[in-house]
């Protein structure tokens, strides 16, 4: 069970040490009794409790997260539970969010910032770009950032533009920036404590049509497990993981297209095909021997994302694994991606994103031979 802490609003006398020790107590203890279905919404709250609880450190800060506990509820409780020292919610001013983070982080602190949604946080780019990605090798090294900006990014919640861009691959072609994106619940858990625990910045994005996914999971073996693995520094960073196995085609996937991957394979199955899928997780760094891996062995692969095709991660992932596996290659690698426009309106965004039908079109097109 992870330690007690005193809060700041204990502090303060807002909520009294009994309290607040009670109430932790009993939700360990309700979280403590298996696996149980929860939420990706849930996993990520109870990582950034876990990591708060744990060290005194790691700050939660941006827009709306405190009271309201965000657009999404994702920080909900944080800042009655530890104090608005602690959790707390920043004026709509995206760059002063970042810039803040950069100073605290210099100076001793884990920030986790929130940007709200994936196109608000373009007005802090210069930030992360010219600051967070750059100041380790500035400073040769003096100076570490361990701060993480988590960033609700992607579409399938029949959104407006700037609500539902898919801009990873500005942070990937970043050099300095890990960018990790879960696509389950237990991953969820898992890489947002490796991401607060990292010394480097790290760019989270995270799936935001997945927040109400389910799944069943013991809180309490992911605790322990992540105890266990930072005491011998074992991390997910840079490892890909096999969500599906398969013969015949390998499907290479990440964040909300995995979901949609594992439909088609699923589809693909029943009409006698085997597919097998590769969940990424680690953009940056990107786990080559893994995808690469299974290219060789089934010598077909698609690469699925959200995103537009055009330079983006979906494009790196095909130049990556055309170099490392062109001898066992049976057939040029397909992509199935977002189409080159601006994000469109609500009742159109099903034709713009990767779907079943299209993915099981490109796999008929990996020049199979009857």
């Amino acid at each position: 069970m992870s330690p007690t802490v005193t809060t700041s609003s204990e502090a303060n006398g807002n909520v009294s040490a009994a309290t607040a020790r009670a109430a932790a107590s009993a939700a360990s203890a309700a979280e403590a009794s298996g696996p149980q279905s929860i939420t990706m919404a849930k996993a990520l709250n109870t990582a950034l409790a876990d990591a708060m609880q744990a060290d005194s450190s790691v700050l939660v800060f941006g827009e709306d997260v405190g009271q309201l506990g965000g657009v999404f509820r994702i920080t909900d409780g944080l800042t009655r539970t530890f104090g608005e020292q602690r959790c707390f919610d920043t004026p709509l001013a995206e760059s002063g969010i970042v810039g803040m983070a950069v100073g605290m982080a210099m100076n001793g602190m884990r920030p986790v910032v929130e940007m709200q949604f994936d196109a608000f946080a373009y007005p802090a780019f210069q930030q992360i770009v010219s600051h967070v990605a750059k100041m380790h090798n500035r400073t040769k090294g003096a100076l570490k950032l361990p701060m993480v900006i988590r960033v609700p990014y992607a579409g399938g919640i029949g959104g407006v533009e700037h609500h539902c861009d898919s801009s990873e691959s500005y942070y990937a072609h970043t050099a300095g920036l890990k960018v990790f994106t879960p696509a389950t619940v237990a991953d969820s858990y898992r890489m947002l404590r490796e991401a607060i625990d990292s010394d480097d910045p790290v760019m989270f994005m995270e799936p935001k049509k997945m927040y109400w996914s389910k799944d069943m999971v013991d809180l309490e073996e992911l605790r322990s497990a992540h105890a266990a693995n930072r005491k011998v520094g074992r991390s997910s960073e840079g490892r890909a993981a096999v969500a599906r196995s398969g013969t015949d085609a390998t499907l290479i996937a990440y964040g909300p297209s995995v979901p949609t991957a594992l439909a088609a394979a699923a589809a693909a199955a029943e009409e006698g095909r085997s597919l097998e899928v590769i969940d990424v997780r680690s953009i940056v760094p990107f786990d080559d021997e893994t995808v690469c891996a299974s290219v060789r062995k089934t010598g077909r692969a698609v690469v699925i994302a959200e995103a537009h095709g055009f330079a983006s991660v979906s494009s790196e992932i095909v130049a990556r694994v055309q170099e490392r596996c062109f001898h066992y290659l049976a057939a040029p690698i397909r992509r199935v991606t977002g189409f080159d426009v601006p994000y469109p309106a609500p009742k159109l965004e099903h034709y713009y994103l990767p779907g079943v039908d299209r993915i099981l079109d490109a796999v008929d097109n990996l020049q199979w031979e009857d």
